[in-house]
């Protein structure tokens, strides 16, 4: 016995509204994660040595500027994750599978792998505000002291020069970019693979590179906006 009551289907409606997935806003979710890491790494490097074996002094006079920049970060890779999934939609069906993967996957990774060196920052902050004499030159803090520095100098530093690789591949065969600025991209990616261990500032290439990307995005988005009306008008 069938019921009276018969059941409207509802239009299967997009769950992110148009205007969210326009280059527009692909460059500017990928203006803010440059801006953002460029805060975080300057506030880092500045704060903390680069000497992985430094015993934590740095702790009794900077620990304000660290945690500053650990709240910042997750703003960052909320920024850089809305940069990617653009990124994605507006490939649509001229992604390819295996660059898809690898593009994907090295973003998720480089976040991954951010936000554990952060943890264990944040650990060793923690764990100083409760026994500040027994964290310095411990142990224990060389070893959290040594993850961190593994992390983002070994194998964050990695995947962003993969991720830049990937993309770049990706905008020469969709010119979602232009060709100058993607084999900008290959050249910066092999620096960050091969050299970052001799430049202490290396890390930031990368957000300065999306930086350069979300800037053509957007003029090419403003240029292509405006010439409807210029047509419009003649």
């Amino acid at each position: 016995m069938t019921s009276g009551v018969t059941a409207t289907k509802r239009p299967n409606k997009p769950l992110t509204r148009a205007n969210l997935k326009t280059p527009k806003a692909a460059a500017i979710a990928g203006m803010v994660f440059s801006v953002l890491l460029i805060v975080v790494f300057s506030l880092l490097r500045t704060s903390i040595p680069a000497d992985p074996q430094e015993p934590g002094s740095w702790l009794n006079s900077n620990s304000g500027s660290v945690t500053l920049a650990l709240n910042l970060m997750p703003f960052a890779g909320i920024a850089f994750l809305w940069f990617i999934g653009v990124l994605r939609d507006r490939l649509g069906q001229q992604e390819d599978r295996f660059f898809a993967t690898v593009f994907f996957g090295s973003g998720l990774l480089f976040l991954a792998m951010l936000f554990s060196a952060a943890a264990i920052v944040g650990a060793i902050l923690i764990a100083f505000t409760m026994q500040p004499q027994e964290l310095i030159g411990s142990a224990t803090f060389h070893f959290a002291r040594a993850a961190a520095y593994s992390f983002v100098n070994v194998y964050m530093i990695k995947m962003a020069s993969v991720f830049m690789i990937t993309t770049s591949t990706v905008a020469i065969y969709t010119e979602i970019a232009p060709r100058w600025l993607a084999i900008l991209g290959f050249g910066l990616a092999l620096v960050l693979l091969f050299g970052s261990f001799y430049m202490t500032w290396s890390f930031l290439v990368f957000p300065l590179w999306v930086l350069l990307i979300s800037a053509s995005i957007l003029r090419e988005s403003a240029g292509r906006s405006s010439s409807p009306t210029a047509t419009e008008s003649r």
